[in-house]
């Protein structure tokens, strides 16, 4: 029975709460780097940015979606740079 609430719930409507934890989670062990390695890193940090290119691409939860973008491409580029400093 259909309750005219017209509910709007998808699983796309988590991108941004997904990629802003995915990215803060990822910056965290990026700072950490030295210790846990750039595996962690880089793979939260890819996540987080393909869910906040796929929340920013559907239009929802923008900010949770920028916040995770943000982070995540620091996240991303941090070891990356690190890396290329110790070569």
């Amino acid at each position: 029975m259909a309750t005219g609430s017209g509910s709007t719930d998808s699983p796309a409507t988590l991108y941004g709460p997904v990629s802003l934890v995915l990215g803060t989670a990822a910056l965290v062990a990026a700072v950490f780097a030295g210790l846990l390695g750039i595996a962690i890193p880089l793979l939260f940090g890819s996540l987080a940015l393909t869910f906040a290119l796929l929340g920013l691409g559907r239009g929802l939860n923008r900010v949770q979606c920028g916040v995770g973008l943000a982070t995540g491409a620091l996240s991303v580029l941090h070891p990356v740079l690190l890396a290329a400093a110790w070569t």
